[in-house]
């Protein structure tokens, strides 16, 4: 069995999506299978236009001049008329549960027009059992043809030798975006003197209105937005905060919790959608829209750094076999065989 994987999304910046594509196909390679991956590096992504000339004409003229058996769509999105047996990868149901503010052809294209054609697939993969009951309940898809795969963390997160800077910061991963929350951290930290935020991830408009509240709440020099950062410096940032905070209200999975785990950080977690599952009871759980209790959660952490840092180091080895690549693979090997 031939497999083409649709490793678009690994072209440019680097996204959770770009991780678990590139990931999942260096640890079927390494397991013997015959995976092909799909990209064409020369094709930005990230544009709208182009995103659906990949998906909906290149992707399967694509697979088949690979001699593909079985098309995997790991981005979330796949052909309306598709050459061969697909298995897709939803990462979650966002764009049917809280995107209402994006664009109306986006939330159409990825949130309408993917659900339906998410019923066409022989199999669906999906990172958490949250994000599995999640679509099984909006689109009334059979559970039993939904397999629970959990992406996994690569080595070089869990290599990261920890160094925690000497004066703490709190490293908020991702994209500065409506639904990861990065206000109630900032409203947090405005509760704790001295406290430095570090956001890391691209941005979209909701970087303005957590800039506004910085100031409005008087630690705009205290909160530093990194934007995108290159891999090597995500590492170091892991390495030296002294918690990592991931209070989005809505997640399919949170690889932000994950690397936190693996990597041995201390970790303050919303606990909202599929969170609580990927923290596995390694993280204070926190409502994600009460400021008081993060300000509390984070006080804990930062009260007693020796503790927290002893109780994370504890939980890493268990975290990094639970998040590994080898078992994904496998995981997705067994979706592949039921759906042929």
């Amino acid at each position: 069995m031939r497999v083409a994987l649709d490793a678009q999304l690994t072209v440019g910046t680097a996204t959770g999506i770009g991780e678990y594509a590139a990931g999942l196909y260096a640890a079927l390679r390494a397991r013997g299978d015959d995976v092909v991956a799909l990209s064409a590096p020369s094709y930005d992504p990230w544009r709208f236009d182009r995103r659906v000339v990949w998906d909906q004409v290149m992707l399967g003229a694509a697979a088949r001049r690979a001699g593909a058996d079985l098309l995997h769509c790991a981005s979330g999105t796949l052909p309306v008329l598709a050459p061969m047996p697909v298995v897709v990868t939803v990462h979650d149901v966002a764009w049917l549960r809280v995107q209402q503010h994006a664009r109306p052809y986006a939330r159409l294209y990825f949130g309408g027009l993917a659900a339906r054609l998410y019923r066409r697939a022989r199999r669906i993969m999906v990172d958490s059992a949250f994000s599995r009951d999640e679509l099984t309940a909006l689109l009334q898809i059979d559970p039993a043809l939904v397999d629970v795969v959990y992406p996994g963390v690569a080595a070089d997160v869990a290599a990261i030798e920890r160094k925690p800077d000497e004066q703490p910061f709190v490293l908020v991963p991702g994209t500065v975006e409506q639904r990861k929350n990065l206000a109630i951290v900032i409203e947090a930290a405005a509760m704790l003197p001295g406290l430095r935020v570090i956001s890391a991830g691209p941005d979209t408009p909701y970087r303005s209105a957590c800039e506004r509240l910085a100031r409005e709440r008087g630690v705009a020099a205290r909160v530093d937005f990194r934007g995108y950062v290159p891999r090597a410096a995500l590492l170091d940032l892991y390495a030296r905060a002294a918690v990592v905070a991931v209070p989005s209200t809505y997640e399919g999975f949170g690889y932000a919790a994950a690397w936190a785990q693996c990597a041995g950080v201390p970790l303050v977690s919303s606990n909202a959608s599929s969170l609580p599952e990927v923290a596995g009871g390694n993280a204070a759980l926190v409502d994600p829209r009460d400021g008081g209790a993060w300000r509390d959660a984070l006080a804990e952490v930062l009260g007693d750094r020796a503790a927290a840092e002893a109780a994370a180091g504890r939980a890493r080895a268990a975290a990094t076999e639970r998040f590994s690549w080898a078992a994904a693979a496998e995981a997705a090997e067994r979706s592949y065989a039921l759906a042929l």
